[in-house]
């Protein structure tokens, strides 16, 4: 049996001083480090407890913004009264999260960091995996891939990032702050994810012994006209295979801005930029069955299905053409 030492971190400090030993992990509320490490897929030989650090509140900044604290549960950052009625975007996408119990545990930071659920990654019975064993191969790329990437793949992996949160976060130009032993440093979320490439191993940009203290939310105009919409094959506890955060500044009758970011797609949330671009400028009446067909279709551009999940580039079509109609009040949504 591998020996595992633990030590629980008396503040930021001393949590980024005990990070400097081989073999060391942060653990929050462990809802999916734990996993990983009964898996045997995570190999932690030291855990730092950072779950009882001074980083759960969350504060409004001057000009109108949110801090929320790395530690923030799901469910206190989902049930804020500052997030549901300013950031009603981050609120529903958290909500759609895993279930009731496992957001009570769940961190903010720990959701940023959580690993792709493709099972050729979670099943160390399956031997080739270059996210566990670099070099190995992608089982994953002439398996059973209905669940997989359809877009900014590579040949060395076609796994999905789960976060439900990091899509909105995304959305709404959200921004991480870390703290490191080479001090600390701030980055959009839409920066912090990476594509595969050829280091599938490496999920985001995290540096060695950094850690997430905070985001932050800056003031939005997109509080209004906003829809996370999650498909799914249940209704609760499952990960989506397709997922939209649409958000719209709306000038009277003008889309004067907007953010589509698609989950369940890409190794990252992935930003529709010409979906959005075709969007921009025009009026909520040319909001047809016809030109949302079209924004759906510019959302999953370049997309490269495999066997398995070719189902999703049209599911995602649609999915962005709803989100979009629930968004600007035409189905129900936040009129």
């Amino acid at each position: 049996m591998q020996s595992i030492f633990y030590d629980r971190a008396r503040d930021v400090n001393h949590a980024l001083e005990l990070a400097r030993q081989p073999g060391a992990k942060y653990i929050g509320g462990g809802t999916n480090l734990l996993d990983l490490y009964k898996s045997g897929i995570e190999k932690p030989v030291r855990l730092i407890d950072v779950s009882r650090l001074a980083l759960a509140d969350i504060d409004e900044l001057p000009g109108g913004g949110l801090r929320i604290g790395a530690m923030a549960s799901n469910t206190a950052a989902a049930n804020h009264p500052l997030v549901r009625q300013r950031y009603r975007l981050l609120s529903e996408a958290l909500l759609n999260g895993a279930s009731a119990q496992l957001r009570n545990m769940a961190t903010i930071g720990g959701n940023l960091l959580q690993r792709t659920r493709c099972y050729y990654f979670t099943d160390p019975a399956f031997p080739r995996c270059n996210k566990r064993d670099p070099g190995s191969g992608c089982d994953a790329i002439d398996g059973h891939n209905r669940i997989h990437a359809i877009l900014g793949a590579s040949p060395h992996c076609i796994a999905t990032n789960p976060s439900d949160m990091s899509v909105a976060l995304v959305a709404l130009d959200a921004v991480i702050h870390l703290q490191g032993p080479d001090g600390a440093r701030q980055l959009p979320v839409a920066e912090f994810h990476r594509l595969p490439e050829d280091r599938p191993q490496d999920d985001t940009v995290i540096r060695p012994g950094e850690l997430i203290t905070a985001v932050e939310l800056p003031p939005t105009p997109f509080s209004r006209h906003a829809h996370y919409l999650k498909v799914r094959d249940r209704a609760s506890y499952a990960f989506a295979l397709v997922s939209v955060a649409a958000a719209v500044d709306v000038d009277g009758d003008t889309i004067r801005d907007l953010r589509i970011v698609l989950g369940g797609v890409a190794h990252k949330p992935w930003r529709a930029l010409g979906a959005e671009q075709r969007l921009r400028g025009q009026s909520l009446g040319a909001l047809t069955d016809d030109v949302l067909g079209k924004v759906g279709a510019d959302a999953v551009a370049g997309a490269q299905p495999h066997a398995h999940n070719a189902f999703k580039v049209e599911l995602a079509q649609r999915a962005v053409a709803r989100a979009l109609r629930i968004a600007t009040g035409e189905m129900g949504g936040m009129a």
